[in-house]
């Protein structure tokens, strides 16, 4: 983020992450995306200063977040997506890299389109490995039905990691609507084969009990709107033009200017 939207944040009232959970936690939400410009992020915050907290952990309030992502062999996770098909589900590990904190998550869709997340807390070294948490990974998605209709028998699920992201994550806290919003920079995908990073985007995400935000609001009202992007099935499209990826024609056509070949992510 540019100079001036650090000099902004730091100008917000902090929240603890024990106070951001309690008044906002949303494991069942509406997500709003949006692509901005680095630069088109000021205006944002300048229109949140006077009612958003910023998270603030110590004295850390911009955040490193890696995600492994996991998949079959034949990427059915990736291909419900594609096909958009109601029942579908992600499965992921989460690591707050600054904590050495991770969690295993099971991302599947409720009612109205809402994102519905199971999350288990799991061992920073496993977090390339599905198999210590593969129990409850079967549980969610059984309990979900999200295969019914699919043909694939959850028992013969196979599960390997297949994408990782990492980025630089500042999350707001609105207080007034009990939503949260996060500005992620400096986005790359790696596939173990193909890497990438978004350069001069940010990636903006308003959570959200069902109504529009105050940041939805302000964000409409600079221009900008909801685009389809997912930090897995997109990136994997864009590292894999091979892919089926319809869906996100206009928001990968967007991003193609951006992606520059990115630093071995392994490093």
């Amino acid at each position: 983020m540019t100079a001036t939207v650090d000099d902004l944040l730091r100008r917000l009232a902090p929240v603890s992450l024990e106070e951001l959970i309690a008044a906002a936690e949303l494991q069942t939400r509406v997500d709003r995306k949006y692509l901005l410009p680095v630069g088109q992020v000021d205006p944002l915050v300048v229109h949140l200063a006077d009612t958003a907290q910023v998270l603030e952990i110590g004295t850390t309030r911009l955040f490193d977040y890696e995600s492994v992502y996991f998949d079959t062999p034949d990427l059915l996770a990736y291909r419900l997506a594609a096909t958009r098909r109601r029942r579908r589900f992600k499965v992921r590990t989460r690591s707050y890299l600054d904590s050495a904190q991770c969690w295993l998550e099971v991302k599947t869709r409720g009612p109205r389109g809402a994102t519905v997340k199971d999350r288990l807390p799991y061992e920073l070294r496993d977090r390339l490995s599905v198999a210590p948490g593969r129990w409850y990974v079967s549980t969610v998605l059984d309990r979900t039905g999200v295969l019914a209709g699919s043909g694939r028998d959850l028992d013969d699920l196979v599960l390997r990691p297949v994408l990782v992201t990492r980025y630089l994550r500042t999350t707001l806290l609105l207080p007034g609507t009990a939503s949260r919003v996060t500005i992620d920079t400096g986005l790359r995908w790696d596939d173990g084969t193909r890497s990438a990073v978004l350069d001069g985007l940010a990636v903006v995400e308003t959570k959200t009990g069902s109504t529009a935000s105050a940041a939805d609001r302000a964000l409409w009202s600079l221009g900008h709107r909801p685009v389809r992007v997912s930090k897995y099935a997109t990136g994997l499209a864009a590292l894999r033009p091979e892919l089926p990826s319809h869906r996100w024609r206009r928001t990968l056509h967007r991003l193609a200017p951006h992606l520059e070949p990115a630093p071995d992510a392994r490093e």
